[in-house]
């Protein structure tokens, strides 16, 4: 058996991190953890009214996932975030090196249309264009895959499963 990995479901707002996650984290049985909960309420508060948040903002905010990722190293995790830019991306590597990156993409409109239709999240459609102008995929010396979000979650879940199969010491 493997050591298990800490797997970030990263992308843009509306792209099923969080639907994804925790039913990716089943099928890996191993535990979950939404990154929205490691957002200080004043990431919070400036999202909800409207407001990108910049760097500096989400320096804590990936200093905590980090920290949440180093504590399962050898026991594996789920954790969703953006992680939109290497820079990103690299903080919560620097903390946790084994972490794997499982990007969620997809069109533009079917992500557009699932957040107008989601309930209760502090992010509003209207910062989608931010986070589109934000992101950098994964480059080819990053740990990680892309899975297309069209289709069911347990669709895109099983794209997953099958994609992290493909990395070499792919997580359990």
């Amino acid at each position: 058996m493997r050591t298990p990995h800490v797997v970030a479901v990263m992308g843009v707002s509306g792209t099923g991190k969080t639907t994804i996650g925790p039913l990716l984290a089943a099928r890996l049985g191993v535990p979950y953890a939404e990154g929205d909960d490691f957002h200080p309420q004043a990431n919070i508060d400036k999202m909800s009214a409207g407001i990108p948040l910049d760097d500096a903002d989400r320096w804590p905010w990936l200093d905590a996932i980090g920290a949440w990722a180093h504590g399962r190293r050898g026991l594996g995790g789920v954790v969703s975030c953006s992680a939109l830019k290497r820079a990103y991306r690299d903080r919560l590597r620097a903390e946790a090196p084994g972490i794997v990156f499982v990007h969620l993409t997809g069109d533009r409109t079917l992500i557009e249309g699932r957040m107008t239709h989601r309930r209760g999240h502090f992010m509003p459609a209207a910062l989608l264009d931010s986070q589109f102008a934000t992101l950098q995929p994964l480059q080819p010396d990053e740990a990680g895959v892309a899975v297309d979000v069209s289709g069911g979650p347990e669709e895109i879940t099983e794209r997953a499963v099958k994609a992290l199969d493909t990395l070499p010491d792919a997580p359990q």
